[in-house]
């Protein structure tokens, strides 16, 4: 999004929050120029068709104050036509990162509108070549675009950062995590490998959501440090001697691919992944990630990264695999793809993307 608000005003639609006192209203803040986030409030209690209905109408005004005509929706979530579907947007595009149906806790409703904005959509893409698969028949425009980088941000992990202070105090090998810890994170796993090698050290790195936090393995060698800043992310990983994908093989995991594999590799660390199908191919199958079915097998393929620390050979095959693989790269093809299924000639001048996730 940043990189479309370099060529007009970008709206992103956060989810709303229920403590308005009085009317309902959008808070905005703008976060770089050409894009704001902004977020709802609305009356505490408000849920279902009264919700969407005041959501309508804050988007209503948003548009009517604005004397703006020519605009594209992008969606993230379904649960966003709900309130969106009576506008007339130039371009409609449905950006399906995952398959959201199968999370912990989704939405009544989510397959029916999903299936409703897909009648609607101009172009869909979808997060991975496993949900491209799965989506392919259901929209006649559809295209997979795999997790991307932002590689000179995470390339800076190469060279030796000053490790955080929270990080500095822990010492041995480490492994690392980054990411949310919620009904996908294979606890049972984390649990096993802390106690048959506690010598290891491992770190896991964001927040904990929908799950309660008493039930996470804990040992001496198991360090939670919270949530953690964007800009933070390379020095943590300039610390770890291999990361970890230890996800569950289970309905909420079949069809992501994880933004963290690219990125954990232009970090220039070794990755240690559960067969996550997008992991497996390309990157497991390409010799890029080593893939670990149960306890034993991922401690061994850790025990495997560890003793192939520093292969050069490794590293440029790595530089090779991402050479043609960037955010700006996913830019430039999105909004080609984008400008071909525009419904009109003219320019577009308003970008707003929705996004009202459970």
């Amino acid at each position: 999004m940043t990189r479309f608000a370099q060529n007009g005003n970008v709206f992103f639609l956060e989810e709303p929050l229920f403590d308005a006192s009085e009317n309902p209203y959008i808070q905005f803040e703008k976060k770089l120029p050409g894009l704001s986030v902004c977020v709802p409030h609305l009356p505490p209690g408000c849920t279902g068709s009264n919700a969407a209905g005041l959501m309508e109408g804050l988007l209503r005004s948003f548009f009517e104050e604005r004397g703006s005509t020519n605009f594209i929706f992008w969606y993230y979530t379904p649960m966003a036509f709900e309130f969106s579907k009576t506008f007339q947007p130039e371009l409609i595009v449905y950006d399906c990162m995952d398959e959201l149906s199968a999370f912990k806790f989704a939405p009544a409703g989510i397959r029916a509108l999903e299936q409703q904005l897909l009648a609607k959509a101009d172009v869909v893409f979808t997060g991975g070549f496993t949900l491209y698969e799965a989506k392919k028949s259901s929209h006649p425009n559809i295209h997979p675009f795999p997790s991307s980088i932002d590689k000179t941000h995470f390339q800076s992990a190469r060279e030796a950062l000053a490790e955080p202070q929270d990080q500095a105090a822990i010492s041995g090998v480490k492994l690392g995590f980054y990411g949310v810890i919620d009904e996908r994170f294979d606890q049972e796993l984390i649990r096993v490998i802390a106690a048959k090698r506690p010598e290891w050290q491992i770190i896991l790195i964001g927040p904990i959501v929908k799950i309660d936090p008493a039930e996470l393995p804990a040992a001496g060698n198991i360090h939670y440090l919270g949530c953690k800043n964007y800009i933070e992310l390379p020095a943590y990983l300039s610390g770890w001697n291999v990361a970890l994908i230890p996800f569950l093989i289970n309905e909420s995991t079949q069809f992501i691919s994880p933004t963290k594999t690219p990125e954990y590799l232009a970090a220039g660390r070794p990755v240690v992944s559960t067969p996550i199908r997008d992991v497996v191919f390309p990157y497991g199958k390409s010799g890029l990630v080593s893939i670990g079915k149960d306890a034993d097998t991922f401690i061994s393929a850790i025990e495997y990264e560890l003793g192939n620390l520093g292969n050069t050979d490794w590293l440029q095959a790595v530089d090779t695999f991402l050479s043609d693989k960037s955010w700006e790269d996913t830019y430039s093809s999105m909004l080609a793809l984008m400008h071909a299924a525009a419904r009109h000639d003219k320019a577009v001048a308003l970008t707003i993307e929705l996004k009202n996730a459970s």
